[in-house]
């Protein structure tokens, strides 16, 4: 008799729907774009999980699903916006591809990435998870790609080799947040969604990087 019955559970378990349903990309997208624009709007300590549910147009139990608290929802935020970074090319030249560098890293931090990161640097002085997730999420595949610009350099014999290839992305990522960030024009600039300063901060930043790396003038 229990194995008839164990049988007919078995069955019966066999013929329902699985459980739950696969999350809604196009909603992960609105609310990581929300996120940003409140980040923007209101900084992290005026952040609320629902002013970014509202702003995406879904409800806080939708947010609650996918992430549990707002520390969890900007760190989302964060390394979403880094794994959408696509990789550096290879020009062949060590020239060319400090150009698509500093040019990647002035077109992102120009937009919503930018936006994210200059809430999260502040925010940063005094929350470790954030500084966490902004030397992980942010930092770090920057440097990683610029060691890769100077491997590529090296191996070409463009330039001697350097004790550490990651010193090009400090230099990358610190010339770049001064000029965009702290430089009073370019950051109003930034902020207001005015004509772009990437651009004169690529002209000035790649003859000093290339004479940096000691690379022979063309």
């Amino acid at each position: 008799m229990a194995e008839r019955t164990e049988s007919k559970q078995s069955a019966s378990a066999e013929r329902q729907p699985a459980r739950g349903r696969p999350r809604d990309a196009g909603r992960d997208r609105a609310l990581l774009a929300a996120t940003v624009a409140v980040l923007q709007d209101s900084g992290y300590g005026g952040l609320t999980t629902a002013a970014v549910a509202k702003r995406a147009g879904v409800s806080t139990a939708t947010l609650y699903r996918r992430w549990r608290s707002k520390e969890d929802l900007v760190v989302g935020t964060a390394v979403r916006w880094a794994s959408d970074l696509g990789p550096q090319p290879d020009t062949g030249s060590l020239e060319g591809d400090l150009a698509a560098l500093l040019r990647d890293k002035a077109g992102t931090m120009e937009g919503p990435g930018g936006r994210l990161l200059h809430v999260l640097i502040g925010e940063a002085a005094h929350n470790e998870a954030l500084a966490r997730v902004l030397d992980t999420a942010i930092i770090q595949p920057v440097r990683d790609r610029a060691a890769a610009v100077v491997r590529r350099a090296v191996a070409r014999g463009d330039i001697p080799p350097l004790q550490d290839a990651h010193v090009l992305a400090d230099l990358v990522v610190g010339s770049m947040v001064s000029r965009l960030f702290l430089t009073p024009d370019a950051a109003h600039s930034v902020s207001t969604g005015g004509p772009s300063s990437g651009e004169a901060a690529i002209r000035e930043l790649l003859p000093f990087l290339l004479r940096a790396l000691g690379a022979q003038p063309g």
